[in-house]
Order: structure tokens, then sequence, then C-alpha cells
């Protein structure tokens, strides 16, 4: 049993990835793989109109695991395991600053609530506009969050440069993030 789980050790360590309404979800696949890739057990959660973002049933056979989006049931067995770590990409406007504010009104956000509280390392990956991060209430959510010890990659604006190209997500930093903490 592990201390910070109270069960014991996995063969391959569980990764919860939460998955928030933007459109670069669709592309989601590409961080299960390479998470797949370097050893980890993955799980989705969605929030509730992320799901919407990405083709569940593909990624659902991607991890062999239902995609979670709704509280069970009391009584229900739990479909994951305890989480190791939690990845949170992409995290848009609304859930980060839910999230910060400890509001817990969706499955995704209280994962989110309660992986801080049980000490689990959670990296995450911001899908936010120039127009929204701008917003105080972005900013302070994010220095609270780091304060709270999350890690950030860099924000994703989804808006096209001055080539009139979007920059690539690069889903995999939100793992190279987990990887410098765990």
């Amino acid at each position: 049993m592990t201390e910070r789980t109270g069960r014991a050790p996995a063969a391959k360590p569980f990764l919860y990835v939460v998955v928030c309404a933007a459109g670069i979800a669709q592309d989601v696949g590409r961080l299960i793989a390479a998470a797949q890739e370097r050893g980890w057990e993955v799980g989705v959660i969605a929030t509730p109109q992320g799901l919407g973002f990405f083709d569940a049933e593909a990624v659902g056979a991607r991890t062999g695991r239902p995609i979670r989006s709704a509280w069970r049931a009391p009584g229900d067995p739990r479909p994951f395991p305890a989480p190791d770590a939690v990845a949170v990409a992409p995290a848009t406007f609304n859930t980060v600053n839910k999230w910060a504010a400890g509001i817990s009104d969706t499955l995704a956000l209280g994962t989110l609530c309660e992986a801080y509280g049980l000490g689990v390392p959670i990296a995450v990956l911001p899908c936010v506009s120039d127009s929204l991060a701008a917003h105080p209430a972005y900013r302070a959510s994010l220095d609270r969050l780091r304060g709270m010890g999350v890690r950030f990659g860099d924000r994703y604006s989804g808006e096209p440069g001055a080539d009139g190209r979007r920059a690539e997500f690069r889903w995999e930093r939100v793992l190279d993030l987990l990887a410098a903490r765990t």
C-alpha cells in the first residue's frame, strides 16, 4: 500500500485526464497515446460540455475504460482506481476559475478539488483566449492554483498568429510537467 493513495501499487501508474469544452479537445487521443507510451494507464473524465468535443467512443476504446462525466450512484463500483496524477487538458477559463474557487458542481471539478486534498500531482494546459485571459479573475485563479502546487504549461489561445496559422497544442507538455513533479 502506498501512503498517499492507501492502495497497493499498480503495475502501471494511473493518470486521470480531465477534458474541457474546447475545440482542441478533439485531439485528446494524442495525449492518451503519449501517456500510454510513457507507461501510464489512463482514465478520462470530461466536463459535461467537454464530452461533446471529442469522439468518446474512440477514446474509450483507446483507454479500455468508460469516459466519465457524471457522478456515479451510491453503491456503484468505482470505474477507475485512485489517481497517481491528474492532467487537465485542455483547461478552459470556466474550469480554471471554478476550480480555484472550490466549486465542485461537476464530476470533473469535484475530482480536481479532491485531488488537491489527496496530494495528487496535477498539471494543466490552459486553452483560454487572449480576451478571457485578461480578466482579473482568471489571473487570480492561476495564482491561487499555482500556490496549491498545480503546474501550468503555456496558455494556448487557439487564435491565429500574424501569419494566419494557429500554434500547435503541445499535449505532451502536460506529461513533462507531471514528470518533473512525480
